[in-house]
């Protein structure tokens, strides 16, 4: 199933992917973003297992992303006073390859040819015999062959769409915030991590800008997710108190232009699509804290795309899609359940035990039989080759693309643990 017009909700990491596979095999994407540019910044994402890192072969960007790597250190967890109590090694937390998640949207953004449409969205959804009819904010009204929503766990498009169709958002007992604060913190491609009952503070450095990560236990929070004020306000109350480097980071947190804040979450939905419309990564199936997200997303546009283009219809191709991806989905959401118990511990005692396995860690099989576990996870799918796509490569812009300006700054930008994303 080629030359079809598929609009995609979202320019994220997930949208960009499956509008460049969508672009190889004979399609032509749109891409709406509710945000006027594309995100800079972000905390660090990673690729680990044969999988994940062959998608990025076959798009043609594992190069971009190995250069562009964080290089990221270890991370030392520390007491209140500063002092060094343990150490969490890279290998447990890096993957094989991580990049700033900015940087990685840079790369697919570029990657992708497609038309995108900035500082819109969708308001409306419409199926007919014929197409989509779609309503954006600020373009006219447009027909499509398809929708993609890959518009995170609050999709607009899996609101409009799905209806009464049961979401559930799978709480996961703790939310996160992430910002960029000033200076390196005598940091250089190393991060420090200091824990309170409940509540945990990470600052993670690549030698150029440094970010802070706030991550702290709460039941399901009534909030306006498009408040940034209320949301700073949650941060704030949750950490007020304690000592180490808290206070600056209080203080410098209303101060951050890339401030991001959301819960560890995950998504389940008895199906992925419905009619012409269908879900992509976070909007359809969020695997929360440690569960791969980006790599999950990356592959399921993979999978996606061939599908459509295999597939004589796209009924067929959804059912598909989501037969081969449903159980990589289900593996990955195992894999982040308990994420609580180790970054925000609910009593002391907790805490000191983590940091004795993190401590002991480095000197026992753990770590390596660790490692094999989150691999052995996101290696739970096989990346059968598909059709050839009919574009080898992609070196034409789309004649109507908007190219997005180039606002993720350079490789060497902070990362840092958290819960977010």
């Amino acid at each position: 199933m080629r030359d079809r017009t598929v609009l995609i909700s979202g320019a994220g990491l997930a949208g960009p992917a499956l509008a460049h596979w969508l672009t190889r095999h004979g399609n032509h994407p749109t891409v709406v973003e509710r945000a006027p540019t594309l995100r800079p910044g972000g905390q660090a994402v990673d690729f680990r297992g044969a999988p994940q890192l062959e998608v990025l072969a076959r798009m043609g960007i594992l190069d971009a992303v190995r250069r562009a790597q964080t290089h990221m250190g270890d991370i030392t967890i520390v007491d209140e006073r500063g002092r060094r109590l343990s150490r969490l090694p890279s290998e447990v937390f890096s993957g094989e390859v991580e990049i700033l998640r900015g940087t990685l949207s840079r790369i697919l953004h570029d990657a992708a040819p497609a038309e995108y449409l900035f500082d819109d969205s969708v308001t409306g959804l419409t199926e007919t015999g014929e197409g989509v009819h779609v309503t954006f904010e600020r373009a006219a009204p447009r027909m499509f062959d398809l929708v993609v929503g890959a518009d995170g766990i609050r999709s607009k498009v899996h609101e409009l769409t799905f209806g009464d169709t049961p979401r559930q958002l799978r709480h996961l007992g703790m939310y996160g915030a992430t910002f960029s604060v000033p200076g390196v913190y005598d940091l250089d491609h190393q991060g420090v991590m200091y824990s309170a009952p409940g509540r945990c503070a990470t600052l993670a450095s690549t030698g150029g800008r440094t970010r802070a990560a706030l991550d702290f236990a709460a039941p399901p929070l009534a909030y306006d997710h498009r408040d940034r004020n209320q949301q700073q306000a949650l941060v704030e109350a949750a950490f007020e108190g304690l000592r180490w480097e808290i206070p600056r980071l209080l203080g410098q947190l209303r101060a951050a232009d890339d401030f991001y804040f959301a819960p560890a979450a995950q998504i389940v939905l008895p199906a992925y699509s419905s009619g012409r419309v269908v879900l992509l990564g976070d909007a359809g199936y969020a695997p929360g804290p440690g569960g791969m997200g980006t790599g999950l997303a990356l592959i399921g546009a993979y999978v996606l795309a061939a599908e459509l283009a295999e597939a004589d219809d796209h009924a067929t191709a959804f059912s598909r899609y989501e037969s081969r991806m449903r159980p990589y989905v289900v593996t990955c959401q195992r894999q982040a359940q308990g994420a609580d118990r180790y970054l925000v511990p609910g009593k002391k005692s907790q805490i000191w035990r983590r940091n004795q396995v993190m401590r002991l860690l480095p000197y026992l099989p753990g770590k390596s039989l660790i490692k094999r576990m989150t691999e052995r996870a996101a290696s739970a799918i096989d990346l059968r080759p598909y059709a050839t796509p009919v574009n080898a490569t992609l070196s034409r812009p789309h004649p109507h693309r908007r190219t997005c300006p180039d606002v993720s700054g350079p490789p060497s930008q902070a990362a840092a643990v958290s819960v977010v994303g």
